[in-house]
C-alpha cells in the first residue's frame, strides 16, 4: 500500500475519536512545553551570568577575608583586610588598574517627605573604573572626600527615583540614619543581575563616611571586601599570584600555614553560579521528562484499546489483501502522528503560555535576558515526541499486524 494512503488511512481513524486523540495527545503536550520552557529558561539564567560578567568587569578581581569561601559564596569569617593592604596592592603590584575597598550598612533614606529603605555601600574613590559603573549626572567622590570622610554620596536609578521623582538629585539633600548627605551624582541604570537582585537600589558613600558615621562598632580600617581591577584579562593570573604573595607578607603568615583571605575572580563566582543553574536545568529537565514518558504510555495504551476495537476491521483489511507490513505502518503513522501533534502544540504552549508566565514569576532574575525558545530546542522537542510515539506505538502496531485474519473476523 502507498504511503500517503496509509497517512491517510491513519488519519481518518484518529477522526473517529476525537475526544480520545485530544486527550491522548495532551501528554505529549505538556512534557514537550515543559521541557522546552526549562531550556528557554536555562540557557536565559545562562546568558544573564555572561551579562553580568561582562557589565561588573571580566577582569575584576575580589578579595574576602578569613579564607572562608565555599560554593562560589563568600561564608565569613574574621576580618584580616584592612585598606591599606588594598592601597599597597595598588602601590606595589604591576598591571593593577584600580582598587576600591567595600563595606556596607542597612539604612533608613529621608529626602523631604518620602522614605525609603536601602543599603549603603563604602567604596573607595576608584569604585567607578573598578566596577565599570558610570554615572548620568553629577560626579564621583574625589581621593580627598574618601580621606576626609565627607558626607557625600551618589545614588542609583531606584534610590533617585523613589526619593527625588521628576527632579535632579544632584545637589539635594539625603538623610541617611537621620545624618545629612549631599547627593553628587547619579548612578547609570544597571537593572537586575544574574541572582535577582536590583542593582540600582543603592547609596554608595565614601567608605571611611560609612564606618566612622553610620556603621556602629566598626573598626575604621577594617573591611569586608576589596576589589581590584587588572589592567588586561589575561594578567589575571599573575595578579592573583602576586597579591596573594604580598597579603601573606603583610599578614605575616609562615610557610604552610593557610591564607587567611579568598581572592576571587568575576568569572570564578559566575561559573559557580552557571554550574549550579545547569544542574537545576538538567534535574528540572528530567522531571519534565517524566511527563513525556506518561505521555507515550498514554500513547501505547490508547493504541492497544484501539487494536482491540478494530480487530474486525483489521481482518476485513487483511482479507482483501493488505499485508502485515501495511497494518504495522498504519498503526505506527497514527501513534507518530499523535505524538507529533502533542510535540507541536507543545511549543506553541511553550512559547505563548509556559515562558510568560515563568517571566513574569521570576521577574528581572535574568537581568534584560528574556527567555526564548532556540531553533535546537524546537528540532529536539519534535525529534523527540516522534521518538516517543514510535517507540511506544511499536508493541501497538506490532500486536495488530500479528493478529490471525480469520480470528479477526470471528472477533465480535
Amino acid at each position: 500500500m502507498p504511503f500517503v494512503q496509509t497517512v491517510m488511512l491513519s488519519f481518518r481513524a484518529l477522526r473517529r475519536n476525537p475526544l480520545r486523540t485530544v486527550l491522548t495527545t495532551l501528554g505529549v503536550l505538556i512534557g514537550v512545553a515543559a521541557v522546552v520552557a526549562v531550556i528557554a529558561i536555562g540557557e536565559a539564567a545562562s546568558r544573564g551570568v555572561q551579562n553580568s560578567i561582562r557589565e561588573m568587569g571580566s577582569n575584576v578581581l575580589m578579595i574576602f577575608p578569613g579564607g572562608m569561601f565555599r560554593g562560589g559564596v563568600h561564608t565569613g569569617g574574621a576580618v584580616t583586610l584592612t585598606d591599606e593592604d588594598g592601597w599597597a596592592i595598588a602601590r606595589e603590584l604591576q598591571g593593577i588598574a584600580g582598587v576600591s575597598p567595600v563595606v556596607s550598612t542597612g539604612a533608613q533614606l529621608v529626602a523631604g517627605g518620602l522614605n525609603w529603605s536601602t543599603s549603603v555601600m563604602g567604596t573607595g574613590h576608584q569604585y567607578p573604573q573598578v566596577k565599570n559603573w558610570t554615572l548620568t549626572s553629577g560626579a564621583f567622590f574625589t581621593e580627598a572626600q574618601m580621606k576626609g570622610a565627607a558626607k557625600v554620596c551618589i545614588i542609583g536609578n531606584t534610590v533617585a527615583t523613589q526619593l527625588y521623582p521628576g527632579q535632579d538629585p544632584v545637589g539635594q539633600v539625603l538623610r541617611v540614619k537621620k545624618l545629612p548627605f549631599r547627593v553628587i551624582g547619579v548612578l547609570s541604570v544597571k537593572g537586575s543581575s544574574s541572582w535577582g537582585t536590583d542593582q540600582d537600589d543603592v547609596v554608595i558613600a565614601p567608605y571611611t563616611t560609612v564606618q566612622k558615621k553610620l556603621q556602629r562598632g566598626a573598626t575604621v580600617g577594617q573591611v569586608r571586601q576589596l576589589m581590584v581591577s587588572c589592567e588586561t584579562e589575561e594578567g589575571m593570573p599573575e595578579a592573583v599570584r602576586l597579591i596573594t604573595d604580598l597579603l601573606r607578607q603583610r599578614h605575616r603568615l609562615a610557610a604552610g600555614v593557610d591564607d587567611d583571605f579568598a581572592v576571587r575572580s568575576q568569572a570564578d563566582i559566575a561559573q559557580t553560579a552557571a554550574a549550579t543553574a545547569k544542574t537545576f536545568q538538567g534535574l528540572l529537565a528530567g522531571i519534565a521528562s517524566i511527563s513525556l514518558l506518561v505521555g507515550g504510555i498514554g500513547i501505547m495504551n490508547i493504541m492497544l484499546v484501539s487494536v482491540r476495537e478494530r480487530t474486525r476491521e483489521i481482518g476485513i483489511r487483511m482479507a482483501v489483501g493488505a499485508k502485515r507490513r501495511d497494518i504495522l505502518k498504519q498503526f505506527l503513522v497514527e501513534a507518530v502522528a499523535i505524538s507529533g501533534v502533542g510535540g507541536m502544540l507543545g511549543l506553541f504552549a511553550a512559547g505563548f503560555v509556559l515562558l510568560p508566565v515563568a517571566s513574569a514569576a521570576l521577574g528581572g532574575a535574568f537581568g534584560s535576558e528574556a527567555a526564548r525558545i532556540s531553533p535546537w530546542s524546537v528540532v529536539l522537542a519534535l525529534a523527540f515526541s516522534s521518538v516517543v510515539g514510535v517507540f511506544f506505538g511499536w508493541y501497538p502496531a506490532r500486536t495488530a499486524s500479528r493478529l490471525d485474519p480469520i480470528d479477526c473476523l470471528r472477533y465480535e
